[in-house]
């Protein structure tokens, strides 16, 4: 007996996000001795691949999967990208990577806790950090973008901690 597989299409609305200053941020704070932030300066392709894989596996990250060691190599070695890791009490609880872009403005490109760590409030203050670096190097403008396929909480974490809506599309996705 062969079991079959059917493929659903949804709609999903995808939402780009924007911060034009620094003054804009609500910053969410933690004073838990327990978390670190540090940049990856040297991330290996396998943490890169975990990250992208665990952190994305319940909001259908695929773009990634197809990538080479190869591609994944050279994509670190870009130097517009940066790539920075949340630890809690030294287990790996979440990322964000950061996008240099040629019109002096930084992406929040990926951003996400591992599933074990979500609905804890480390994601507001990961967002934090993210946007706090990305403004310290140099940007001129902060965005990011969020999908209806991601993390019910998401949104509002952009939100409240000042992002705002610039643009919205929509696709469809096979499931």
């Amino acid at each position: 007996m062969t079991a079959t597989i059917e493929k659903v299409s949804i709609e999903v609305t995808r939402t780009y996000l924007e911060m034009r200053d620094p003054a804009e941020l609500h910053a969410a704070r933690s004073d838990d001795s327990l978390i670190r932030i540090e940049r990856q300066s040297n991330c290996s392709v396998e943490m890169f691949r975990m990250l992208y894989v665990e952190v994305g596996k319940n909001y259908h990250w695929i773009d990634r999967l197809p990538w080479t060691n190869e591609e994944i190599a050279n994509y670190l070695l870009d130097p517009a990208i940066s790539l920075w890791l949340m630890t809690y009490d030294g287990k790996t609880a979440g990322y964000f990577e950061l996008r240099k872009c040629e019109d002096g403005s930084t992406e929040i490109a990926y951003f996400g806790l591992l599933p074990e760590f979500i609905g804890r409030g480390l994601g507001k203050y990961l967002l934090t950090c993210a946007t706090e670096q990305a403004w310290a190097d140099g940007a001129n403008r902060v965005w990011l973008h969020t999908c209806t396929l991601d993390d019910p909480a998401a949104m509002p974490n952009y939100l409240k901690r000042g992002f705002r809506p610039f643009k919205t599309e929509k696709y469809i996705v096979e499931l």
